[in-house]
């Protein structure tokens, strides 16, 4: 699923969060952020909620195109190891 947004914040972090679930629950847990320029600290808990989801379905969720911000900010939380494309050797 690409995400036709510019930016995830506290705006619209909700409302990405139901479009992922629904996509993933619909088999498609692929999601393109090449469109996201902006992101603030909601975007990392949107990629982990959309993680946990995938797993309670069996699934796993791919990520491509993420931004350089989205990285920095889940590794100054400390939480870049739990975001597959965000560890070693991955995209």
């Amino acid at each position: 699923m690409k995400l036709e947004v510019a930016s995830i914040s506290n705006e619209n972090a909700a409302a990405l969060l139901g479009t992922g679930v629904d996509a993933i629950r619909a088999g498609d847990a692929d999601f393109d952020l090449s469109a996201v320029r902006q992101v603030d600290s909601s975007a990392v808990a949107l990629l982990l909620a959309w993680q946990r989801e995938a797993q309670v379905r069996g699934a796993r969720v791919t990520l491509s195109g993420l931004p350089a911000a989205l990285k920095s900010l889940a590794t100054l939380y400390g939480v870049d190891e739990l975001i597959p494309a965000f560890r070693q050797g991955s995209e």
